[in-house]
């Protein structure tokens, strides 16, 4: 079953989130955290899915203070150039705030049940940032931008993390690589796994982003990881 449910924002005001909920109890939770193009389908559909695993699945609208509701395209120029504008207005910090505040309540509606979160895209680097300033059970972060320069928070992750890093992402060069695997290789808590010939965008859901195949070993990871640190 899915629906909208709002959640009040630490700094005031509130934002909504979709909910997709699983069949029976919930053995978890995960949040997701969106690409640049707002709770779009392709986002849906990742918790749609979450929830047929069995999870809680919830979606915060993080451009609510920009564009309440917002849903872009990426195979339309327009609207992939109005969601760049977007991220470049975005507030990182409040955004993990309210991802927190929306992990608190994922929490709630688990009775306490453990929370993971996932992110694509600029939500891969805030499912960095929800490794070091929340208190999220495992956190998985696909193709983030600019994480190499978050890496000084990295003493911060006390929780499993992974990352998939395609290798010919054209947001994140092989400099930016570079020094993730230099930076986190020897981290105990943090698993890194490359994708030759792969861009950015390549797990998506829907649209020509998407390469099945490297989508599909990601995903069947992410899936191992969560089952391991949610539900065992």
């Amino acid at each position: 079953m899915t629906k909208t449910i709002t959640i009040d924002s630490p700094d005031g005001g509130s934002f909504s989130a979709y909910c997709a909920e699983p069949e029976g109890e919930p053995s978890a939770a995960i949040v997701v955290i969106q690409e640049i193009f707002g709770v779009n389908a392709g986002i849906r559909r990742k918790c749609d899915k979450l929830a047929e695993a069995g999870y809680l699945a919830l979606a915060p609208d993080l451009f609510w203070r920009l564009e309440p509701g917002i849903e872009l395209d990426p195979d339309v120029e327009p609207e992939f150039q109005k969601a760049l504008d977007l991220m470049g207005k975005f507030n990182q910090d409040a955004g993990v705030r309210d991802i927190e505040e929306t992990i608190k309540r994922a929490r709630a509606m688990t009775n306490g049940g453990k929370v993971g979160a996932v992110g694509y895209c600029l939500g891969g680097r805030l499912a960095f940032m929800t490794a070091t300033r929340t208190d999220a059970d495992a956190v998985v972060g696909y193709y983030g931008v600019g994480i190499d320069n978050l890496l000084g928070e990295m003493n911060a992750i006390g929780k499993p993390v992974m990352l998939h890093i395609p290798q010919e992402d054209h947001f994140v060069d092989k400099e930016a690589q570079a020094k993730m695997h230099e930076g986190l290789d020897d981290h105990p808590k943090v698993t890194l796994y490359d994708y030759p010939g792969e861009d950015h965008g390549f797990a998506t859901e829907v649209g020509k982003r998407r390469s099945e195949e490297s989508a599909d070993l990601a995903d069947k990871r992410t899936s191992e990881f969560f089952a391991e640190h949610l539900r065992g």
